[in-house]
């Protein structure tokens, strides 16, 4: 049980969010201290001493006891006596402010806080704050370098300089009349094309969506995108993108890009059917879940000529197979799950969480300082 001057956080269970309870809470699992060490060890070998150096600049929000809440009711029965609560996705509204008797801050997991009564929080003087989730941004880049990277075909070119390579690669290279013309592409390489133009099809317009949004329209791409639900207006305003059906997207796409979560949902949303209907030639690409896309239907496609290109972070067993038969296509790309990497980009999403929420707890009741 928490003393009354150690502050209390209510968190929604996740794999990242588990680290408020190890940095902060001294009750924590030695298990769980040992495996986030080790998860963070290839890029930060030292994680304890980050940790006791983050501890010292947080004040009296550390040690804290944070309570873990692993469905939406475990939340709204753990918040009475939460000074903070910590949301990805469970909602905060009538239901949780009522119950929210010593609440301070309430921290969204991101941007977007659909799932947050925002007018009730501020009626109660609750601020709420966001962040731009680092491995977010990371994420779009990956799917980006991934569209660039087919468009191009960086990946199926690389290390091909010369005559025999090329040839041996399936290219007839023959030099130009450099008398007349240039030099450019004297490899006779086909099929490479441009993003500039090109209409880009988001399935998922959330977190990393919308961050991917921002990348391809600086690259002069028009943006479409398909979700449960439409976005509002302003959203749809700020991130320039037109909404259409999941088929017409499909169908007109000119590169396909899934963020989407995982679950019985969503699982096969790209099945044959879908497949089917995607614009022949289009780059599909996909940096969420694997199981998204139906993958004998997918290497049928592939097999048919019918996608131009194949991106995929995740494969479909972790770790994945040498004889994956994925491999065995030119124009597939598979990546070991780094679309989010360094883990640096974690470490400083919860540092930057943790410094806001202590300024919260160190202002005196009634005032707001983020």
């Amino acid at each position: 049980m928490a003393s009354r001057d150690t502050p209390v956080l209510i968190v929604e269970d996740d794999p990242f969010t588990r680290l408020f309870q190890v940095i902060l809470d001294p009750a924590v699992a030695p298990a769980r201290v040992a495996a986030f060490s080790e998860f963070f060890s290839h890029d930060l070998p030292d994680f304890a001493g980050w940790c006791s150096d983050l501890r010292k600049k947080l004040g009296a929000l550390c040690p804290g006891t944070v309570r873990l809440a692993a469905n939406p009711d475990e939340f709204a029965a753990g918040i009475p006596g939460a000074a903070i609560a910590v949301v990805e996705s469970f909602p905060i509204g009538e239901r949780e402010l009522a119950a929210a008797d010593r609440l301070r801050a309430v921290q969204k997991f991101g941007t977007i806080t659909t799932g947050i009564d925002l007018e009730a929080c501020k009626q109660r003087g609750i601020p709420v704050l966001t962040l731009r989730r680092r491995a977010n941004i990371a994420c779009a880049e990956h799917a980006l370098g991934m569209m660039l990277a087919l468009s191009r075909k960086i990946c199926e070119t690389d290390g091909l300089i010369s005559v025999e390579q090329l040839r041996a690669a399936g290219y007839e290279p023959r030099i130009f009349d450099r008398r007349h013309t240039s030099g450019s592409n004297w490899a006779r390489v086909t099929g490479l094309r441009t993003l500039y133009g090109k209409q880009l099809g988001i399935v998922g317009l959330g977190e990393i969506g919308r961050e991917l949004a921002l990348r391809a329209a600086a690259c002069g791409m028009r943006i479409a995108y398909t979700q449960r639900r439409r976005a509002e207006n302003a959203v749809e305003e700020r991130y320039a993108a037109r909404y259409c059906p999941l088929d017409e997207l499909l169908a007109e796409s000119d590169v396909v890009s899934l963020h989407l979560p995982g679950g019985p949902a969503t699982r096969g949303i790209i099945d044959r059917g879908a497949l089917g209907r995607i614009k022949p030639g289009a780059l599909l690409i996909n940096i969420s879940r694997p199981e998204l896309i139906e993958r004998e239907a997918l290497l049928d496609a592939l097999s048919a000529g019918r996608l131009g290109g194949f991106a995929l972070d995740t494969p479909y067993e972790a770790p994945g197979r040498a004889d994956d038969p994925l491999s065995c296509f030119r124009n597939v790309i598979v990546t070991p799950h780094i679309a989010a990497q360094p883990r640096f980009n974690a470490l400083a999403d919860f540092e930057e969480m943790l410094l806001n929420l202590s300024r919260i707890l160190a202002a005196p009741l009634g005032i707001c300082r983020t």
